[in-house]
């Protein structure tokens, strides 16, 4: 049997991830499992070069990563009568493939989540694919969701419905 005792769902705050915090829910609930939930903050300092960076916008790396904080606050309230044991993290990386895979690798994660946005072929070679970087560079299995993703997590009230 398949033991799933950490899940990371990576996210940044877009449909897809919506999506693939979804079924990190539902599977952290199925194998109570401790669910980690990852934002990659933008390296400002690097995006923006350095020096000018210093001089221009001293504070602004700080306010990124605060707002993602408060972003993943409110992603994640739980008003669940049985609450999820739920860990956020915020991490600075220019690349957010790489902070994903070091994470889990970091914290010996069992499944990683991610949403993808499902591109065309041009698209995809102009922009590239955070999800498919994390496929082939996971210590671990990595789940892919798709928004709109299939109907495969449901509520426990339509499922109670639907035995009855």
């Amino acid at each position: 049997m398949m033991a799933l005792k950490s899940i990371l769902v990576a996210t940044d705050f877009g449909e897809a991830a919506g999506a693939a915090l979804a079924y990190g829910r539902e599977l952290a609930r199925t194998f109570g499992a401790t669910l980690h939930v990852l934002h990659v903050a933008d390296d400002v300092y690097v995006r923006l070069g350095g020096d000018a960076y210093v001089a221009v916008l001293p504070d602004l790396q700080k306010d990124v990563e605060s707002a993602a904080h408060r972003q993943l606050a409110d992603l994640l309230m739980d008003n669940d009568p049985v609450p999820l044991d739920v860990k956020r993290a915020v991490v600075t990386s220019p690349s957010t493939a790489v902070a994903v895979v070091q994470y889990a690798r970091d914290l010996g994660i069992d499944l990683i989540i991610v949403g993808t946005h499902g591109r065309g072929t041009m698209a995809h070679l102009l922009m590239g694919s955070v999800a498919e970087r994390v496929v082939r560079t996971a210590p671990c299995p990595v789940l892919t969701v798709r928004h709109p993703e299939h109907d495969f997590v449901t509520s426990d009230a339509l499922v109670t419905t639907t035995q009855a």
